[in-house]
């Protein structure tokens, strides 16, 4: 399935990638960064065999009777694997390898290696420096280089996939004029994606170069936000992680007196006591990026609270609001004021503020936990929430508590996924695991359907419009799949936004326009047939909008 999308804008990739190399310094940087993961994993296990073997202890001491000693247990026949090992204990399998015959001449034999000549054990670090070797390493890398540009006029799309328990994100590139869709590299990631956001904001290795880089954020079940580079395929690690613990403080982490760490709390049994002021003790369910403020980042979590990133120093949160009692599941900057933070969660809230000023909070109560928020580009002192009861609202951010400008009921499930174009106005497309994509024209303050339909990508999870093309839309869902949808020769929408769109009509083409354009998935599977199998803990995060028991097709996940 896929739970995320988002488009990068043309021109903002390098033409041709970069290799990942492991140099020293970055040998280095790698190794502290697991090292203190793996300080962390080490001190989870000991704490638990110590909680094990004091049970054994406490076990031990409750069969002795007014102190006495417990007699010995007499020797019970040999069961299982403990009487196989006593059967190929006879024949010495530890040393089946060493022969122990003498030779002819009575001398003990000697040991044969499995290389007759140790030159066959040479390591060379690159075939330059095998003399065996003739295949041009350079040569090859440079050659599937070429084969990865991405042209001025192309888009990358990025997808936060999971298949088979697997998670990554999957770059795609997709050329507009030849209507065509693949994938160009991918990433692996260590936890089940929630979401993403691009950045051109420069990070990690690249922070000191001038101009712009093309990154992306990525929230996980992880309370870690890690940001990854997209001109840099093969990479193994992160630029940078937002949450991260710094290196030799590990034990300090979420310290207590005499810098005991305390164990983290997840789950709707949470404190405030366990929320912690620097970093998220939850999943990531949302982020935000600042594109006047370009070095702030916007995060919600599972955790309650929003936090607020400075991208120069990451290891820790400058700022942390607790306006919702409940998961936070999205959050956005206001287009026009770049301080403005709108967030809305599961305790059917949405909450408005200047983050200079948290306190002077403006809220709207709605009907059901929300799903998804968009600020109006074109007017900024608008905005969308979709929620879980299948209904788009939208509402002026100057009157608090104030009516909806109006109530679209657009699904007959949870609204999953909502977006509105930023280069026609009035445009808006929504998703929903009723499997049905709509486009609706909501000039006027007066929502209509345009079109409706159902793209065969199960459940929808994301649609997003695309930052060039005035009606092209990307959607994804259950199913795994990648589509991108063209509504550039759809009749309705021509009448209603083909005089009025900011890029003009159309142009004329030699060919008709694909209308859809998709990447089907390795292992796709008809999701009429099989039941959505979600990874373990995904079903909690409410991901499609239903609650914990029941989805809206009556199947519980």
């Amino acid at each position: 399935m896929i739970s995320s999308l988002v488009w990068v804008r043309q021109g903002a990739a390098a033409e041709t990638p970069d290799r990942y190399k492991l140099t020293d310094d970055e040998f280095a940087r790698v190794s502290e960064k697991i090292g203190a993961h793996l300080s962390d994993a080490r001190d989870g296990l000991s704490g638990a065999k110590g909680k094990a073997e004091k049970g054994d202890d406490e076990d031990d001491e409750a069969m002795s009777v007014d102190g006495a000693a417990s007699p010995e247990p007499s020797p019970a026949p040999a069961t299982g694997a403990a009487a196989v090992d006593d059967e190929l204990a006879e024949y010495n399998l530890d040393n089946y390898d060493e022969d122990s015959e003498p030779e002819e001449n009575g001398e003990e034999p000697s040991a044969i290696p499995l290389f007759s000549k140790i030159q066959g054990l040479t390591y060379h670090g690159s075939n330059e420096e095998d003399p065996y070797v003739v295949v041009d390493d350079a040569e090859d890398e440079d050659e599937e280089l070429k084969e990865m540009v991405v042209m001025p006029g192309d888009n990358l799309l990025l997808a936060a996939k999971t298949e088979d328990e697997v998670s990554h994100l999957e770059v795609y590139l997709y050329e507009g004029d030849e209507d065509n869709l693949y994938v160009h590299h991918d990433i692996m990631l260590p936890s089940y994606p929630l979401c993403l956001e691009w950045l051109d904001f420069r990070v990690g290795s690249k922070k000191d170069q001038s101009g712009t880089g093309n990154y992306v954020a990525i929230g996980t079940f992880d309370p870690e936000v890690e940001i990854w580079d997209l001109d840099t395929v093969d990479a193994v690690y992160p630029e940078c992680i937002l949450g991260g613990a710094p290196a030799g403080a590990s034990d300090a982490m979420d310290g207590g007196a005499g810098g005991k760490k305390k164990k983290k709390k997840f789950g709707p049994g949470r404190t405030a006591k366990s929320i912690n002021p620097d970093r998220h003790v939850d999943a990531v369910m949302s982020i935000a990026w600042n594109k006047v403020a370009r070095n702030l980042i916007a995060t919600g979590s599972a955790d309650t609270t929003v936090k607020l990133w400075d991208l120069n120093s990451p290891e820790k949160a400058i700022r942390s609001f607790s306006h919702h009692k409940d998961k936070v599941q999205a959050v956005s900057w206001n287009p026009s004021e770049p301080t403005v933070l709108l967030s809305g969660g599961y305790d059917k809230r949405c909450c408005a503020y200047d983050t200079r000023a948290p306190d002077a909070v403006r809220e709207w109560k709605l009907t059901a936990d929300v799903e998804c928020i968009k600020w109006d580009p074109f007017h900024p002192e608008r905005f969308f929430v979709s929620t879980e009861d299948g209904l788009v609202k939208a509402f002026d951010v100057r009157a608090a508590g104030s009516t909806p400008i109006f109530t679209l009921h657009a699904h007959d499930g949870p609204v999953s996924a909502l977006d509105v174009s930023a280069v026609s106005e009035g445009l808006m497309v929504t998703g929903s695991p009723d499997r049905l994509v709509k486009v609706w024209n909501i000039k006027d303050k007066k929502p209509s359907c345009l079109v409706s339909r159902d793209l065969d990508l199960g459940k929808i999870f994301a649609t997003s419009f695309s930052p060039d093309a005035p009606f092209a839309i990307s959607a994804a869902g259950s199913k795994g799949k990648v589509l991108v949808w063209n509504l550039e020769d759809n009749a309705g929408v021509r009448r209603a936004f083909g005089s009025s769109s900011n890029s003009g009509p159309a142009q004329a083409r030699a060919a008709p326009r694909k209308e859809l354009t998709a990447v089907a998935s390795d292992d796709e599977q008809d999701d009429e047939d099989e039941e959505l199998v979600l990874p373990e803990g995904v079903a909690n995060m409410d991901l499609d909008g239903e609650s914990e028991e029941e989805d809206s097709d009556g199947d519980h996940v």
